[in-house]
């Protein structure tokens, strides 16, 4: 066979590429024989990946349950891979965190869409009982949800409103985490007391947290956003998706929750603790959370009736 032109090309690249290793371009070739073709289920893992589904009891529905919460997962993994590619930019403009929030959009409107799984996707008598089987262990503590709030937006704005008052701008990290939203939805519905849900939770990944808050202090996508000239962030596309990301995120997402829970939890008004004993009633309707992301991108009409619209469309689909 004749070498072209642009076998040549490359072999002349690879043989420059290889010799900055302190190899040959030979012994690489030699390599390539050897080694077996590459299969799809080996690249992906899929023997791996099916085998991760591991029921505590006999009910078919757990495992909708399991698959359902670990494809969430992986979403939220996507979500911190595209905050990561924003993160790392040396020289942020609008083009670049417009093109990141696009995917993250994409990202939470199949979060959003895929709920229905959880609603309609099991039956309630099966999940009323093996649910009994995974105390104290719930979805409140997925960690990567919560390094998700983290690099979006600044660590103060996870704090209450209300409890804002109770911290200083010296407050340390440490401080503001304790305030955190999230953690008054995982306590004792009667004493008010720390969950063991909440205390394991903590004990995994409150040093987690922390460093996070630390590397995403001026990097976080608020931050990012206000990084920009003041031409960029007047960028109508760009704020537009910012909004559009804040209110998914922080109305649309809790409210599928909330549903869920409404669905499965409620009974002739008398409400169930959700696993782990979370305070699921207060902790996930918006209007009750008041966590904005992006507080300098509404106004404070929009801010004062956050997240009361969408409870009661909701919930009157329900």
């Amino acid at each position: 066979m004749d070498l072209t032109p642009e076998i040549k090309e490359r072999l002349e690249q690879l043989e420059k590429k290889y010799s900055e290793t302190g190899q040959d371009l030979v012994s690489y070739m030699d390599g390539l024989l050897y080694q077996d073709y590459l299969r799809y289920w080996e690249y992906i893992n899929l023997d791996v990946l099916l085998s991760l589904q591991q029921p505590r009891t006999s009910f078919p529905d757990e495992k909708i349950f399991i698959l359902y919460h670990q494809i969430t997962e992986l979403y939220f993994r996507l979500m911190l891979h595209a905050m990561e590619q924003v993160a790392k930019q040396e020289e942020l403009n609008a083009a670049l965190l417009k093109k990141q929030l696009r995917r993250l959009i994409s990202y939470v409107d199949n979060l959003i869409n895929s709920f229905e799984i959880m609603i309609d996707g099991m039956e309630p008598d099966e999940f009323m009982k093996f649910r009994m089987a995974l105390l104290p262990a719930s979805g409140f503590q997925s960690g990567q949800f919560r390094m998700v709030e983290t690099a979006s937006t600044d660590f103060i704005n996870l704090v209450h409103p209300q409890d804002r008052a109770k911290l200083s701008e010296n407050s340390s990290f440490e401080d503001i985490l304790e305030h955190h939203y999230w953690k008054k939805g995982a306590t004792e519905l009667a004493t008010g007391k720390k969950t063991l849900t909440l205390t394991q939770f903590e004990e995994k990944y409150d040093q987690t947290f922390l460093q996070m808050a630390k590397d995403y202090k001026d990097k976080n996508l608020y931050a990012a956003y206000r990084s920009l000239s003041e031409n960029e962030r007047n960028d109508e596309e760009l704020i537009e998706l910012m909004r559009t990301y804040d209110l998914k995120m922080r109305v649309h997402w809790p409210l599928m929750h909330y549903k869920s829970a409404a669905r499965y939890l409620q009974k002739d008004q008398e409400d169930i603790k959700a696993t782990g004993g979370t305070n699921w009633q207060q902790y996930l309707p918006p209007k009750n959370q008041r966590i904005i992301f992006f507080p300098g991108l509404w106004t404070e009409e929009e801010i004062d009736k956050w997240g009361k619209k969408y409870i009661e469309d909701i919930m009157h689909s329900s």
